[in-house]
C-alpha cells in the first residue's frame, strides 16, 4: 500500500518537473529566466537611450524633413501602401505588451498595474487597428520610415509593458491618488484631442478634390499641429499617471519628434498659404 502511495505521489511529481521544464523552455520560460535587478537596470538604461534618440531625431528633423506623408519620397526606399504600413508598424505596440503580461509577473496582478498598462494597448489598439481603416488616399510610406517605426513600437512595446508587467510597484489606493487621476485625465483628454485632430484632418478634402487645405476647427484654432499635441498630452499624462523612467521617457522622446515635425508643418502652411492665420503656435497653445 505505501508503494502503491509513493508510486501515485512519485508520478504526480514527475508531471510537474515536466510541467515546469516545458514552461522554461518555452517563450514565457525566457521571459521568466531574465526577470531580476540586471533586467530592471537594462530597462533604465533603455529608458536613457529613448530619451536620447528622441533629442537626436529632434536635431535630425531640423535637416531633414520626417520622410511620411506630404514628405513622403522615393530617396527612402520603395513605397508601401499607407494602410498597410501604418498598421503592421504599429502592431507591436498592442501586441509585445500583452503577450508580456500572458506571462504574468509579480507587477501585473495589482490593478493599478492592469489598469495602466490597459492604457497604453487602448492608444495602439486604435493606432493599429482601427486608424488604418480610416486613412484615405494616403500618401505611401517608405521602406526604410516603415521599417525604423516597426522597430521603434517593438522597442518601446517591450520598455512600457516589461515595466508595468513584471517592475513597477505601487501603494495601495494609488488609483485614487492625485497624480494618477491627474495623469488619467491627461492621457484621456490627449487621445480625445488625437482622436478629434485627425478626423479633421480626414475631412479637409470632399470626395475627388485634390490638393491641401488650412485645417480649421477644434485644436487648430489654436495649434498647427493640432493632433501633435492631443499625443504629447496624452502621453505626459501617462507618465504622470505611471510615475516610471521609461514612461517618461517615451512622453519627452514623443515631445521631441512630434515637436520637430509641428514645426515642419507650421512652416509649410506658412509658406503654402498666404492667409494661413499668423497668430496660430506651432504645437503647444498659447506657448510654442
Amino acid at each position: 500500500m505505501s508503494r502503491g502511495g509513493g508510486g501515485r505521489w512519485g508520478s504526480v511529481s514527475v508531471e510537474l518537473v515536466m510541467a515546469e521544464c516545458a514552461g522554461c523552455h518555452g517563450v514565457c520560460g525566457f521571459w521568466k529566466r531574465v526577470e531580476g535587478p540586471e533586467e530592471r537596470r537594462l530597462l533604465e538604461l533603455f529608458s536613457y537611450g529613448l530619451m536620447a534618440l528622441g533629442a537626436g531625431s529632434a536635431l535630425l528633423l531640423c535637416f531633414i524633413p520626417m520622410p511620411y506623408g506630404r514628405y513622403s519620397t522615393r530617396r527612402f526606399g520603395s513605397l508601401l501602401p499607407a494602410r498597410v504600413a501604418w498598421a503592421l508598424q504599429e502592431l507591436p505596440s498592442l501586441l509585445v505588451p500583452i503577450g508580456l503580461a500572458a506571462c504574468g509577473g509579480e507587477a501585473i496582478a495589482a490593478p493599478a498595474n492592469r489598469v495602466l498598462l490597459g492604457c497604453f494597448v487602448l492608444h495602439y489598439a486604435h493606432r493599429a487597428l482601427i486608424f488604418p481603416l480610416l486613412i484615405r488616399e494616403g500618401k505611401p510610406t517608405p521602406f526604410v520610415t516603415f521599417v525604423l517605426a516597426l522597430l521603434f513600437c517593438i522597442f518601446n512595446g517591450y520598455l512600457q509593458g516589461r515595466s508595468l508587467s513584471n517592475y513597477a510597484t505601487y501603494p495601495p489606493g494609488w488609483l485614487k491618488d492625485p497624480r494618477f487621476i491627474t495623469g488619467f485625465i491627461g492621457w484621456l483628454l490627449g487621445m480625445a484631442i488625437n482622436i478629434h485632430s485627425d478626423h479633421i484632418l480626414r475631412n479637409l478634402r470632399k470626395p475627388g478634390e485634390t490638393g491641401y487645405k488650412i485645417p480649421r476647427g477644434g485644436m487648430f484654432e489654436y495649434v498647427s499641429g493640432a493632433n501633435f499635441f492631443g499625443e504629447i498630452l496624452e502621453w505626459f499624462g501617462f507618465a504622470l499617471a505611471c510615475g516610471t523612467t521609461e514612461s517618461l521617457a517615451f512622453a519627452l522622446c514623443t515631445l521631441f519628434i512630434l515637436g520637430s515635425r509641428a514645426r515642419q508643418h507650421h512652416q509649410w502652411y506658412l509658406e503654402k498659404f498666404e492667409d494661413y492665420p499668423k497668430d496660430r503656435k506651432i504645437v503647444i497653445p498659447f506657448l510654442y
